[in-house]
């Protein structure tokens, strides 16, 4: 039952852990009787509003964004639990051709040979820019890159037919009909990305005490199959 006499806790995600926290959440929730309601959106938009100092009681994003806002005083120095890693996996729409994926260089040819292509704009997605980059195809393939509208997931254009080829956190990609997930990147060119917890300066002490709490459940062993069934590894 949940616990009424208490505010919930109000928090706020990228989309990269939507799904594992909706999982985390609703655990915490059995044990505890504690409500808490997590508002997913695109990652950067989500730092915006915690830096403008929209009110909430948790934020979960990438460790540096985590830092960042730690940094201007947004979220409490000693609170950052980290929670999650998440690689990047590649998909193609259900039925389409399944282009090789074994090494680096299968995932050049694959990148270079698509009609279109898409990644998120968060983290992995700056690092997929700087691997193009370093292959030295940034230029032949800019006018192909489909950018996503922030908080609509890659996968969901993939799965549309308006990309050929999409690039995305694993997690994000499993929980999606309409596609075809090739695999994750080859380990020599992977990325992964440690997504961490704070507190928000603007929760009550009272808040920020029971935020503690459920980030100490979140990044306890109890948490690890969870993440594990939603494409994460623990961090």
């Amino acid at each position: 039952m949940l616990n009424t006499s208490r505010p919930a806790i109000k928090g706020i995600s990228s989309m990269a852990t939507r799904q594992v926290l909706a999982d985390l959440v609703a655990a915490f929730a059995s044990r505890t009787g504690t409500e808490v309601a997590i508002e997913s959106v695109g990652g950067v938009d989500a730092a915006r509003r915690v830096q403008a100092g929209e009110a909430f009681d948790v934020v979960v994003l990438a460790s540096d964004a985590i830092d960042q806002l730690i940094a201007a005083g947004r979220v409490l120095a000693d609170s950052k639990v980290d929670l999650v890693q998440s690689g990047v996996a590649v998909a193609v729409r259900a039925g389409a051709p399944r282009p090789d994926m074994a090494d680096e260089a299968a995932v050049r040819r694959a990148v270079l040979n698509a009609r279109s292509l898409s990644y998120s704009t968060g983290p992995s997605g700056v690092a997929l820019a700087r691997l193009f980059a370093r292959w030295g195809i940034a230029d032949e393939i800019r006018s192909r890159i489909v950018t996503a509208p922030p908080g609509v997931p890659v996968g969901s254009l993939v799965a549309q037919g308006e990309v050929e080829l999409g690039f995305q956190q694993y997690s994000e990609l499993i929980n999606l009909g309409g596609l075809d997930v090739l695999g994750p990147l080859p380990p020599a060119i992977q990325i992964t990305t440690t997504f961490s917890a704070g507190v928000c300066a603007t929760a009550t002490p009272a808040q920020a005490d029971a935020v503690r709490g459920m980030l100490a459940f979140m990044a306890s062993a109890e948490a690890t199959e969870a993440k594990r069934r939603q494409g994460m590894d623990p961090a």
